[in-house]
């Protein structure tokens, strides 16, 4: 029997566009798979020749689900090539923000990303809302749990269906055998989902106080634009005072709360029904992981010491080999394009970001060969040509696994505290062994323990902030460098080490005669959506896919709970452009 072709396109509930393709054997069993961004990123481009100063607000314009953290990579790389120091009280405030999207991006994860890949919805119109409010007061002490309750939401949700119109519950595959959960859980979960939206809008104004918006706050070459006077008694304003600062520590302790009483709980209720998920999805996770660190306890200082989340990459499944990650070293890390639509000097050798080349070249090969239909209507993608606009990063010749499951195994392995105390509680609940995390539930659960220790973080920042001011110091930034006559002649070279929700981000730049000469980004969905390098290695999520069993090839619903288990970001790693590459418009501000 002929393997069968299966293609997702695009894959829904993410950031920006993303195609899949799967070859199933005769069992319906995943044996390849490909990944294929389907959107050209110019920020690259855009950015030659323009003031340093101003590149995080272009970068920043990458997504607008991880806000903020492109920012803070791009400030960090050019203060890093200009030899910029920056005040205590902006590395906590840049932590805070950071924590901050963290739990929001986190629980946007869950619920409005991945949730529906597990929660049937059309199934919890037969849960009985008394049974539901039982089990919710079974498993947390959330406030809203009332039968009524419940039979509220259940009303609501009878409504869309008898309408025939979902809304946000449409194009799914409800009622496919492979959901498990009861209708009751079923009836929980979409109560949270609905409960969720409410909810970030609350932890977001922690970003409106700070940067002055979401999405896309605001950030400064030397610091953070935050204005701070704790003897100011105005509440109106953007300027940190005691007024701005209880009400964030307010936000911060609604925001564990939240997460402990609705996400975690559901997550772990969830999980037991799921259990054979733990084994399924896996692919590079359990031989190679990659992160670079982030949280600086100090000012300026991005060294093991300072770090509360970890840098370094586990190599061939050797937990007890922590390689320490230098983004500066030309050896470590190079991407490649030989599969992906770009044009270099040598195809099949790769570049360190820092002499990185984006120069498009949409090629889809020979017809019937390299691909099967046509340049507007693609049937197929073969797996020898180029067939993706997201290029292939490798650490020391290694494809990686990035994000919140490489963070927490790598702080696990390197026996850091916290990390290990949530990860050990997390499987001693659920009954099973660490091997358990390197799978898609495992992925899952990796982020949502990261998500109760980002709420914690926040509450601790917040209090940081508050010591510091209060001891005197209300300076959030240095201005000393801020003219280009202060700048060091040559060509500078900075790169900007951060972790975005999604994963190990960096930023690089080469700055010269005043203005940025080289930029390139390597985000964390790069790393995971990558196609096949020169070496055949496959990129993280078509590595994932590998032995996964489908129920109903027409209805891929395992395919998309492995991808969606990354919460993939296009947008980061890909941008767009016409299909015949002409300017699309043009903008002019005056």
């Amino acid at each position: 029997m002929a393997n069968k072709k299966v293609v997702v396109d695009p894959i829904t509930r993410i950031e920006g566009h993303l195609r899949m393709q799967a070859v199933l054997d005769e069992n319906n069993v995943i044996v390849d798979a490909m990944s294929t961004g389907t959107m050209w990123r110019g920020l690259e481009v855009i950015l030659k020749g323009r003031d340093p100063r101003d590149a995080w607000a272009f970068v920043e314009r990458v997504c607008g689900v991880c806000t903020g953290v492109h920012a803070l990579s791009a400030v960090r790389a050019v203060e890093d090539a200009l030899g910029i120091k920056i005040p205590k009280n902006a590395n906590i405030i840049r932590n805070l923000m950071n924590a901050t999207l963290y739990a929001q991006d986190h629980l946007t994860h869950f619920y409005q990303l991945h949730g529906l890949d597990w929660i049937d919805v059309v199934n919890a119109l037969s849960a009985d809302p008394k049974k539901t409010s039982e089990l919710q007061q079974s498993i947390s002490s959330h406030a809203l749990s009332s039968p009524a309750y419940f039979k509220e939401v259940q009303d609501r949700l009878k409504k869309f269906v008898a309408s025939g119109q979902l809304g946000i519950f449409a194009n799914a595959y409800w009622g496919n055998p492979a959901y498990k959960l009861p209708p009751e859980v079923n009836l929980l979960g979409v109560t949270h989902y609905l409960e969720s939206l409410d909810f970030q809008r609350e932890i977001v104004k922690v970003h409106a106080i700070l940067g002055g918006k979401n999405p896309h706050p605001n950030y400064l070459v030397g610091g953070v634009p935050c204005p701070i006077n704790m003897n100011d008694t105005g509440a109106q304003g953007i300027m940190i005072n005691q007024v701005w600062m209880n009400f964030m520590r307010d936000v911060a302790k609604s925001t564990i709360k939240f997460i402990n009483e609705v996400y975690y709980p559901d997550l772990m209720a969830m999980a037991h029904y799921y259990r054979d998920w733990f084994k399924i999805g896996g692919g590079l996770s359990n031989q190679n992981l990659l992160c670079y660190g982030d949280f600086p306890l100090y000012a300026n200082d991005l060294s093991e010491k300072s770090l509360l989340m970890p840098n370094g990459a586990i190599i061939d499944g050797k937990l007890n080999e922590i390689h320490p990650v230098d983004l500066k070293d030309p050896e470590q890390i190079k991407e490649f394009v030989d599969h992906a639509w770009y044009k270099y000097p040598q195809p099949d050798a790769g570049l360190h970001p820092w002499d990185g080349i984006t120069d498009p070249n949409f090629d889809l090969g020979k017809a019937g060969v390299d691909y099967e239909g046509t340049k507007t209507d693609i049937k197929w993608l073969g797996a020898e040509g180029r067939y993706s606009w997201i290029k292939a990063p490798r650490w020391n010749g290694h494809a990686m696994e990035t994000g919140p499951l490489a963070r927490m195994v790598v702080a696990y392995a390197k026996g850091m505290p916290r990390q290990k105390d949530l990860v050990d509680q997390a499987l001693k609940q659920a009954g099973v062994p660490v091997e358990a995390l390197f799978s898609t539930l495992g992925r899952t659960l990796a982020r949502g323990l990261e998500c109760r220790m980002a709420a914690d973080m926040m509450l601790e920042f917040i209090n940081d902030l508050e010591a510091n001011i209060k001891a005197g110091d209300e300076v959030a930034a240095d201005m000393s460098k801020w003219e280009p006559s202060t700048w060091p002649q040559g060509a500078l070279k900075g790169v900007g080490p951060a972790e975005a929700p999604r994963g190990a981000l960096g930023h690089w730049c080469v700055i010269k005669d005043g203005v940025i000469e080289n930029w390139q980004a390597v985000v964390p969905s790069t790393w995971n959506a990558s196609p096949r390098d020169p070496k055949g290695q496959l990129g993280a999520y078509e590595a994932a896919l590998l032995g996964t069993p489908v129920g109903i090839p027409d209805q891929p619903l395992e395919i998309l709970r492995t991808i969606h288990s990354f919460d993939p970001c296009l947008a980061c790693a890909t941008h767009v452009m016409s299909k015949d590459g002409e300017e699309l418009c043009t903008v002019q501000v005056r």
